[in-house]
């Protein structure tokens, strides 16, 4: 695999148009004379305090893209403009003066810990100027900066120059525009000194593509065919030759009797990296799509998809059948469940595993060795999808989807239309749980999911569950379970597009708590009055938990009254303790397929509604009058004519 590569091309893929350089340091360390010498290739008699913006052209350096090089003062009154410079800044010249001492300690008590208040994020080269001058007897750079850059990770590399004596001049600056084009950060730790978990996933992904014949290995035909798509030049048969040879010396299995094996080819990219040709292992991820955080580029994930905020996007059967082929994939035991080591194996090649934390960690029933069933996988998959459309496509295309955005999900009708249609066509239904904090929210979306309520760890934030319910006709849909703490219900409904995404709203209470009611009755008007006021109603269920405790009738009676003069299904009595759920889950998807029943009235939805009737009575009678009028003065003229022509 040789690095040869157009410098445009490369640069065209680091997607910069141009690189900005800041120069910092203390005063007298050599800043100015330094870009003077640069500039204009000898050293300035008469140097300017601070230089004005000093521009090298796109073909001053082989990668082909201009440079801006910014001048700075360190004085106290130019602090501000000091910092705002570093903050736009693409990378950081830090310098100090090889004859001063002084100056070197100072980047490591004052500029270095600076530039992390400031969370830089751009990367620092670090500059001896004055070379020259420098003490024969002193310690070499490599001693010096050793510790420095084991405290300080942001500085990309060191260097030493002389702008009297033009050494290494344009080399600080040639290492300035690579620390952006080509960084180190993101693909090597230099404690380590191995690829960062990242990079090899991505390089995992990039040789599982061009193993076209799946076989493990990439032979000679298929290392040249990447060679060729990566640098657009082939390589020779010697060439091949070589570089397997290169590996096998070095790491026996990174090559075997069918090619370079992926082990190989990490190896070699270790060896780029190590060797300082970066740019290679940096052409090689922007040709497939990677930004310098190493994962896909927006543009190539963006969701191409406008949608109404009642609307929302579900998984096609394409990407159903290709899900479950890959979980079939690695189901290695065949036991049907995918255990968290064959899981992580699965997302090997995405940036990292997208469930390993919330909403997803916890979301889908497992067995008891962890493992997740197919309709859990295919459940958090519905859950990634309804919540985060662009990262679930992005997640896709690395586990090895190979199609565009639009056949990967497709977008469901209206809910609005839905209610006026009386019918839905949606497979994954969405549900808001709300209720007091004790009520037996967190065990109603525990008992989905086959846990135990005491499996919950305590929380004062959102938690989801989904899982497959099957229905009385034999189908499954989808359902996600939605807890919304007690404490977030103000802030989620001064949202007016808050309820859109719901496709029903759960109201739990404690059935042997009278306050656990009270507060379920209020967050029912609450949102019944917001869903009027919005146009977003939703069906809406009540749910008595804890049934098989002493009941209190007051309780009882009152939510049975509600539920009546609201016109909803009364409460439903549950007990997850005894596994008594009375269908509950069916009896959810149930109402969410129905969307134009179950929906919650108040007081004043009566009122306008009753008001909008008696509207529409009046403008019925106005309109029938007028008609009527209309009919009596064409009957009239009639008469009147004929009378007329008899006379």
């Amino acid at each position: 695999m040789a690095g040869a590569t157009s410098p445009a091309a490369a640069a065209n893929l680091a997607g910069k148009s141009g690189v900005r350089v800041v120069v910092i340091g203390d005063p007298g360390t050599g800043k100015s004379s330094l870009i003077v010498a640069l500039a204009t290739e000898q050293f300035p008699e008469n140097v300017p305090r601070v230089m004005p913006p000093t521009r090298l052209p796109a073909d001053y350096f082989p990668d082909r893209v201009p440079i801006t090089i910014i001048d700075t003062s360190s004085s106290p009154e130019q602090k501000p403009k000091l910092i705002a410079e570093c903050q736009a800044a693409d990378a950081v010249v830090l310098t100090y003066a090889c004859d001063r001492p002084a100056t070197l300690e100072r980047l490591s008590s004052f500029w270095l810990p600076e530039l992390r208040r400031l969370q830089l994020k751009a990367p620092v080269i670090v500059v001896g100027c004055k070379l020259d001058l420098r003490d024969e007897q002193q310690v070499s750079l490599e001693q010096v900066m050793a510790p420095i850059m084991q405290s300080f990770r942001e500085i990309e590399t060191c260097i030493e120059c002389s702008a009297l004596r033009q050494i290494q001049v344009p080399e600080v600056f040639y290492y300035a525009q690579k620390a952006v084009l080509h960084p180190t950060a993101p693909l090597f730790d230099q404690e380590l000194q191995s690829l960062k978990p990242r990079c090899v996933r991505a390089l995992k992904r990039i040789f599982i593509i061009c193993d076209n014949d799946k076989d493990g290995a990439l032979s000679d035909v298929e290392l040249n065919e990447f060679q060729v798509r990566c640098f657009s030049a082939p390589l020779q048969p010697t060439e091949i030759s070589g570089v397997k040879r290169v590996v096998q010396e070095k790491m026996p299995e990174g090559v075997n009797e069918s090619g370079l094996t992926l082990t190989g080819f990490l190896f070699l990219h270790a060896l780029f990296i190590e060797k300082g040709r970066l740019e290679t292992t940096w052409t090689v991820l922007r040709k497939f799509g990677y930004d310098n955080d190493i994962k896909l580029r927006d543009d190539l994930i963006a969701m191409p998809i406008k949608r109404a905020p009642d609307q929302t996007l579900e998984m096609t059967s394409e990407v159903v059948n290709f899900l479950r082929g890959i979980f079939n994939m690695f189901d290695i035991d065949n036991d049907g469940a995918l255990l968290p080591t064959e899981l992580e194996d699965l997302f090997s090649t995405a940036p990292e595993n997208p469930w390993s934390s919330d909403p997803y960690k916890d979301c889908a029933e497992k067995n008891v060795l962890g493992g997740l069933s197919l309709e859990g996988f295919l459940s958090k998959w519905a859950l990634m999808t309804l919540l985060d459309p662009t990262n679930s496509y992005a997640n896709l295309v690395y586990v090895g989807y190979p199609s565009e955005f639009s056949s990967a999900f497709t977008v469901t009708r209206k809910r609005r239309v839905d209610r006026k249609k009386q019918q839905t066509q949606r497979s994954v239904f969405q549900c808001y749980v709300f209720g007091a904090r004790g009520s037996g929210k967190t065990s109603l979306l525990q008992s989905f999911i086959g846990r135990q309520p005491s499996d919950a760890l305590p929380s004062n934030s959102e938690r989801f569950a989904t899982n497959s319910v099957e229905m009385a006709d034999g189908t499954r849909k989808t359902l996600i379970l939605r807890e919304i703490p007690e404490g977030d219900v103000r802030s989620l409904l001064s949202d007016k597009e808050s309820l859109a995404p719901c496709d029903v709203a759960v109201f739990v209470y404690d059935s042997c708590d009278e306050y656990s009611w009270q507060r379920a009755r209020d967050l029912l008007v609450q949102v019944a009055t917001h869903g009027e006021n919005t146009g977003y109603e939703v069906p809406c269920l009540i749910v008595a938990a804890k049934d098989d405790l002493d009941q209190s009738s007051q309780a009882l009676q009152e939510s049975t009254r509600v539920s009546q003069d609201m016109g909803i299904e009364t409460p439903i009595p549950i007990s997850v303790k005894l596994r008594d759920l009375n269908n509950i889950f069916c009896r959810i998807v149930y109402a969410a397929q129905q969307p134009h029943l179950s929906i919650p009235e108040t007081e004043a939805g009566k009122t306008r509604r009753q008001y909008r009737q008696l509207l529409n009575r009046s403008l019925m009678v106005v309109s029938v009058g007028a008609a009527v009028a209309v009919v009596g003065l064409a009957a009239y003229r009639v008469y009147a004519a004929r009378k007329n022509s008899s006379s």
